[in-house]
């Protein structure tokens, strides 16, 4: 019973007390700088600094000042010798190292694609060649996150973004719709027309259009002519809403209209019996069919679009 209660007294009398008032201190010191240091980095990053705004930077700032803390806590309150441990370690740390090498492969690579900033959070990448495609939300420091354009959230390990090509693409608010077109090539241009006026229609029911449709001709085939509509949207979230209403919207200008062909054909047929050439005659049809607007089937709802007028010459005769 002495032991029992000379070890009570040694423990009561001892100086416990202020140690455990010492490591409540200093860890919440540690806490309260590692808390500000944060905030401060996080609005360095974000009005535009030399580095990106990805969480990397935050997550190793953090892991630093705790080490800091920890080890300033060991040696002030246990008197524990922390340049000796970490001496100590220097033969552990080859075990170790090998036992986290995903974990540090990880973390080196983030850092190596944060500080190029090879990627950042925004971007709008494809790893590989048909690999995964989205847009960069965030890089920590074991991975980095992208979403895709179905809006799945994809986990990339960072060592992938250093050892397979990555492409950049075009921002994901830049919508690009390929096309073909089956039209003459007179009414190219009164095609494209059309088309543009669809889309922009159909845009305005969905979203925000940052850069209104524009179409363009790129290579002529055996199955018509290729081109694409391209516009820029202010809401990245309405893309594929979007895309969906624009092809809608041009879908029916892609082949000639039946009504078309057939006042270009009576029309045509009008023009060479008053004794026109067949050169000049089809040349006037064009003009006059690039002048007239005929509604597509599939727009025939539409209360802002109007009826179709015939062109002058036919109705005259």
């Amino acid at each position: 019973m002495e032991k029992l209660y000379d070890m009570f007294d040694r423990f009561v009398h001892s100086d416990w007390l202020a140690t455990a008032l010492g490591v409540v201190l200093i860890l919440g010191v540690t806490a309260v700088l590692s808390r500000a240091a944060i905030t401060l980095t996080r609005k360095m990053l974000r009005r535009g600094s030399l580095l990106p705004t990805s969480s990397i930077f935050v997550n190793v700032i953090r892991v630093g000042i705790w080490l800091v803390g920890i080890s300033f806590m060991l040696s002030t309150c246990f008197n524990v010798d922390v340049s000796a441990i970490v001496t100590g370690l220097g033969v552990v740390g080859i075990a170790v190292s090998l036992g986290f090498q995903d974990t540090i492969s990880n973390l080196i690579g983030g850092l190596q694609v944060s500080v190029s900033r090879t990627v950042e959070p925004g971007d709008n990448i494809k790893l590989g060649v048909s690999g995964v495609s989205g847009v960069v939300r965030d890089v920590t420091w074991r991975y980095t996150t992208v979403d895709n354009p179905a809006g799945t959230r994809i986990v990339i390990p960072n060592s992938l973004m250093n050892t397979t090509a990555l492409i950049k693409l075009a921002g994901p608010e830049n919508v690009t719709v390929p096309l073909v077109v089956t039209d003459s090539e007179q009414r190219l241009t009164a095609v494209a027309h059309h088309m543009e006026e669809a889309a922009a229609k159909a845009l305005k029911r969905v979203d925000k259009v940052k850069k209104g449709p524009s179409v363009s001709f790129s290579e002529v085939t055996a199955q018509g002519f290729k081109g694409s509509l391209s516009f820029t949207l202010a809401d990245v979230s309405k893309v594929s809403a979007a895309t969906d209403a624009a092809i809608r919207a041009i879908a029916p200008y892609c082949h000639p209209h039946p009504v078309e062909q057939m006042l270009g054909t009576v029309e045509g047929a009008l023009l060479e019996k008053q004794g026109l050439p067949k050169e000049k005659a089809e040349a006037t049809v064009s003009a006059d069919l690039t002048a007239t607007q005929v509604v597509p089937t599939a727009d025939a709802s539409d209360p802002d679009v109007a009826a179709p007028a015939a062109p002058a010459d036919v109705a005259d005769k």
